[in-house]
């Protein structure tokens, strides 16, 4: 059942994050639904505009229309991540995304403030949620890529100014994390006080964290054993994950490693049947790891066994 995130943070506000997966096709899509329901996991399925181009925006919403049919018990938002103005308004206009975020933080504050409105308004005059972001997380995913000079933390006054300004639903906020697999060059330093000081100025308003992928060492390990070459990855603490769900923040974005899943299944399996080359082979195995991983994943973010609440809660 496709819902908006707004009723999902309703529930999930300081007791648990929701889990927000990137898909690009149909053994990602099995994966995710399957991991989400053994895990008992309400969730929202993100699309970028590199998905939404990588054949047809068409495919992927046929794809997921047909998973809600085949997992009717699963509950989750369907997502526009990263979208920009242009994309936002084609995705609203659509009638099938819940959700949609734009990205404006690239622009200055005033900017950021008045492109985010206009599709705040255009959404929610159809009944669909936004998440903006402001400030800018470094590192690389698709067609967003932030030096770690140009990164900068959100400011926690300006975060209340631009929600009440706005009327965003969700706020994507910057502490720390970045996008892709090389996320920290030394230690970690997520900023969660000045996670609290938002909080503190927008009590109730759910924020959101971007370029949270852990990375597993575990799987880039693999990943290179069977032939990668992928040095110097580093992801954030998913330990960390339920620190943040307290200080209200209800979606985490994991998208990088997802990827580095399919990389590992894929090169392993190559290398241990040469001879095989029927894509179907592989991509059963790729479907059952990644059910694994969301429920790995789900475990850290706290929403294991939510699934029965969120269906009461939704009744209301």
């Amino acid at each position: 059942m496709i819902v908006t995130t707004k009723k999902l943070f309703e529930h999930a506000y300081g007791k648990y994050a929701i889990g927000a997966y990137n898909i690009n096709n149909l053994e990602q899509i099995v994966g995710l639904f399957k991991g989400n329901l053994d895990s008992q996991a309400p969730f929202i399925i993100q699309i970028s505009k590199g998905a939404r181009s990588y054949t047809d925006k068409l495919f992927l919403e046929g794809l997921i229309r047909a998973a809600d049919e085949v997992y009717p018990e699963a509950i989750f938002a369907v997502h526009l991540d990263h979208g920009d103005e242009a994309t936002c308004y084609d995705c609203i206009n659509s009638g099938f995304y819940s959700s949609v975020m734009i990205d404006a933080s690239s622009h200055p504050f005033e900017e950021n403030i008045a492109i985010t409105k206009r599709v705040v308004d255009a959404a929610h005059a159809k009944g669909i949620v936004v998440e903006a972001e402001l400030g800018m997380l470094g590192g690389v995913e698709e067609h967003v890529s932030v030096s770690e000079a140009d990164a900068k933390l959100t400011d926690p006054e300006q975060a209340k100014e631009f929600v009440e300004r706005t009327g965003c639903d969700s706020l994507a906020v910057a502490i720390g994390t970045s996008h892709g697999a090389f996320k920290f060059s030394g230690t970690q330093s997520l900023h969660f006080d000045v996670l609290a000081q938002i909080q503190d100025r927008l009590p109730g308003y759910p924020l959101v964290m971007h370029g949270s992928s852990s990375v597993p060492q575990e799987e880039v390990a693999r990943i290179n054993a069977a032939g990668g070459t992928i040095a110097g990855a580093k992801g954030v603490d998913a330990t960390q994950f339920r620190e943040a769900a307290t200080l209200g923040v209800t979606k985490i974005n994991i998208d990088t490693d997802g990827r580095l899943v399919w990389t590992r299944v894929h090169r392993e399996y190559f290398n241990q049947y040469p001879e095989k080359f029927d894509l179907r082979d592989p991509g059963k195995v790729f479907m059952a790891e990644y059910a694994k991983f969301i429920a790995q994943k789900n475990d850290y973010l706290g929403s294991i066994d939510q699934l029965p609440g969120v269906r009461e809660f939704l009744k209301d």
